[in-house]
Order: C-alpha cells, then sequence, then structure tokens
C-alpha cells in the first residue's frame, strides 16, 4: 500500500523534531555522504536525466527549458561542490540574535530556530532539488519536494540517493520527501496542521494561485523579469560586455536580463555597438519607437516590457532620465534583479535606493544574483516579495527564531509590587 501525502507530512513532522536536535556535525555528516552518493553513483544520474531529457525532446519542450533540464558531468560536479561548500559554513540554528537582561538574574535571548516542515514546488531543474533539499537539512527543516515531471526520473534517483545517504548517517530519511503529481501538490496544500511553509518557484500566476488554494503561509519565488539601465555616464564598452553576460550567458535563468533601458543621450552611440555584439549572440532585439529610429529591430509592444522570455530576447527603451527608468522597473518589473550601469556615484545611490526589487546592482552582471555567489553555500530561490525573507534564499531564509526566558523564581507579582525591577541592560549573545 503507497503512502498517503497526509501520511508523508506527519512523518515529515516526526523527522522535523529530530533534525532540529541533531548536531551540527551529523547534519553537516549527512551533507557531505550526499556528495559522495551523488559522485558515486553520477552515470546512474545521467542515464536517468537523459531518458528525461529524450522524453521532452520529443514532447516539445523549448530549447531553454531543455538546457534547465539536462544534467551534464560539469553540472554534477558543481552540486557536490555546493553540498560541501554548504557543510563548511557556520550553524544557523542555536544563533543568538538577541540577549537582554529584564531584571536581575531573568535574562532574555532570541534564538534561530528551524521553519519545520517545508513544501517546495519547483521548476524542472534536477539540481534544484539538491540545492533545496540539502538548505533544508542544514537549517534542520524537513521539506516536501514536488519539481517539474519533465524531472521525474532524474529526480527519483536523486531523491532516493539523498535517503540512503542520510540513513546511512543513522539520520531518519522521513526528512526528505518526494511529491509525483498535481493531485500530490493539491492535497499538501490543504495539511496547515502539518506543513509550516509553502515555497512555490514559477510565475506570478501559479504563485497566486498557490496563495489562493492553501491556508499555509506561502513565499512565494515568482519570475525573473530582470533590468539593465545604460545611464548617461558610463563606459560604453563595458556596459557591451554586462548587457550581452546578463542576457545570454544563460538565456534560461530567473537573473538573465529580459529589458535593457538606454539613456536618450547615449543611445545613438551605444545602440548600434550592442545591437553588434548581441545579434552576434543571436539575440533577437524588440525596441521602442526611438530603439527602432537607431537600429533596424522588431518593434516592440507594451506586452514585451511584462515578459520573461527565458529566451534569445531582448526588449529595449530609451529612456529621458534616471527617473524614467526607475518608474520604467518598479512598474513592469518583477522585483527580483535589477541594475545601472554608471560611471555616477549619486546615480548609482539614487538607482540603489528607489528601485522596488530584491537585488539591485551597479555595474556588473544581473547573473550573479545567485545565493552560491553570494556565498550561502546554495539557494532554495530567489524571493521577490518582501516578507519573511528577500533576494536569493539560503539557510537564513528557513529558520525563524523564539525567545528563550532563563528565570530564577521571578514573578509578575513581583515586578508589580517593585521588589524586583526592569533593568533592560543589554548581556553577552551567548546562552547559559
Amino acid at each position: 500500500m503507497s503512502i498517503t501525502i497526509l501520511d508523508m507530512a506527519k512523518e515529515a513532522r516526526e523527522a522535523a523534531l529530530k533534525l532540529a536536535s541533531a548536531s551540527l556535525e551529523q547534519r553537516n555528516a549527512v551533507l557531505l555522504a550526499i556528495a559522495d552518493r551523488l559522485e558515486q553513483c553520477q552515470e546512474k544520474i545521467l542515464q536517468a536525466n537523459a531518458l528525461d531529457v529524450a522524453k521532452a525532446t520529443q514532447e516539445g519542450l523549448s530549447a531553454p527549458l531543455l538546457s534547465r533540464l539536462k544534467l551534464t558531468q560539469a553540472k554534477c560536479a558543481r552540486m557536490s561542490e555546493g553540498l560541501r561548500s554548504l557543510a563548511l559554513l557556520p550553524d544557523p540554528l542555536g544563533h543568538v540574535q538577541y540577549a537582554r537582561e529584564l531584571s536581575p538574574g531573568l535574562d532574555l535571548y532570541r534564538v534561530a530556530c528551524p521553519i519545520g516542515v517545508i513544501g517546495v514546488i519547483f521548476e524542472s531543474r534536477p539540481d534544484a532539488l539538491v540545492q533545496i533539499s540539502s538548505l533544508c537539512l542544514k537549517s534542520g527543516n524537513a521539506v516536501l519536494l514536488k519539481g517539474g515531471h519533465e524531472a521525474m526520473q532524474t529526480n527519483e534517483v536523486l531523491a532516493q540517493l539523498i535517503m540512503e545517504a542520510s540513513a546511512a548517517c543513522g539520520l531518519t530519511e522521513k526528512w526528505c520527501n518526494l511529491l509525483h503529481s498535481r493531485e500530490d501538490v493539491q492535497q499538501m496544500l490543504g495539511l496547515h496542521e502539518w506543513i509550516d511553509l509553502i515555497i512555490p518557484r514559477g510565475s506570478n500566476a501559479f504563485v497566486r494561485y498557490i496563495m489562493q488554494n492553501s491556508e499555509i503561509p506561502v513565499l512565494g519565488h515568482a519570475e525573473g523579469l530582470c533590468h539593465v539601465y545604460v545611464d548617461e555616464n558610463c563606459d560604453l564598452s563595458q556596459a557591451v560586455k554586462l548587457v550581452v553576460d546578463s542576457k545570454t550567458q544563460n538565456l534560461s535563468v530567473c537573473n538573465a536580463a529580459e529589458t535593457m533601458l538606454v539613456h536618450q543621450k547615449m543611445a545613438e552611440a551605444f545602440l548600434p555597438m550592442v545591437q553588434t555584439a548581441l545579434e552576434a549572440k543571436g539575440v533577437e532585439l524588440r525596441g521602442d519607437e526611438r530603439t527602432c529610429k537607431i537600429i533596424n529591430c522588431r518593434a516592440a509592444t507594451d506586452e514585451d516590457w511584462k515578459t520573461e522570455y527565458l529566451d534569445a530576447i531582448l526588449s529595449i527603451k530609451v529612456v529621458n532620465s534616471l527617473e524614467e527608468a526607475i518608474s520604467h522597473i518598479n512598474h513592469y518589473g518583477s522585483h527580483h534583479t535589477d541594475c545601472i550601469l554608471s560611471s555616477s556615484q549619486e546615480h548609482i545611490n539614487t538607482f540603489m535606493t528607489l528601485v522596488d526589487s530584491a537585488d539591485v546592482f551597479a555595474n556588473c552582471s544581473t547573473r550573479f544574483a545567485d545565493g552560491f555567489l553570494f556565498g550561502f553555500g546554495a539557494e532554495v530561490g530567489i524571493a521577490t516579495g518582501k516578507l519573511h525573507a528577500r533576494g536569493p534564499m539560503g539557510m537564513e531564509g528557513l529558520c525563524t527564531y523564539k525567545y528563550r526566558l532563563y528565570g530564577s523564581g521571578q514573578s509578575l507579582a513581583e515586578l508589580n509590587s517593585g521588589v524586583i525591577s526592569l533593568t533592560h541592560q543589554e548581556i553577552p549573545h551567548k546562552l547559559p
């Protein structure tokens, strides 16, 4: 008899309690064991992935999405590298965030702890399964995973290897489990008594659907409609390099640029330069009326400003000012990652203050919006909302906190009668 999603969630709740009390050494040992298993079973992983890719190709999956789906030896090596890097990071649990003496002998501490049981729904990227599960493990959370159906066979192999490595290290494998269908997801959305948080990765419409169909708190990781703004004061050759990297280094990722804004003073000189570089990479350009007067490209529509292409397409708009660029980004963007290319520190500071996005960059590629590159070891995704985590979401985003109050016999009656008094003095951030 197959296990139900309710049973799976109940087992995850029990596993989460055990995981929360597991030592850092044990959690790190499992991470390293998973890395070893991935290397030992690489051929098995790649064979399963080849079957997924072949089926997806027959079904007409687009080239950028096939690129996300396909695993290579290099991607497998990066998965193991990420696990070992994560094992080297400090323990996110037990960190004292706040410490105060309320009254002599009455000490209050705010301490980081796991969220509990997390459900994550993600796209057809098998390496995302390893990143998400490893971050949950390090932060003491149990996880129910649902990947895209295109990666079903690869995900099955990866999840099995993770559970085998956990058991080999003496840790219950029930902390990590895999859902298989949309029906499984629908059942998970109704389990608010057993699941503490849902993290959906996908389009805004998908995230809204999850929010509207569950009582479980939802932390959305929505689409990435990222912008690069070329300011009136910038190094043109550097700007060409950074626009090309932001757009073409990997077309199918959420931190790739989809729209380029160009200050009117730079448009005549810059647009022909960047057109040559982008078209050499096979990028189709779609421009507003002023852009089309300077370079030969397809006319953009209002829909283009709203579109995450995940493909070799870039929309271009000429703007009159920094303020117009910021207004465009805040209106059309997805609050993911937006960048200014400028030699004016004043303009950079204005852009970073007023652009309402999780990541705001200056004079670098938007592709740096990544948890591994930020030094988080890996990422669950990039949160585009404001509560409770924002931007690349690493271990800290998977933690909440609790208040611990250590007393020595104090009562509120004594405080109210003046026998004891409040001091609110800061004390060392170290638990008794």
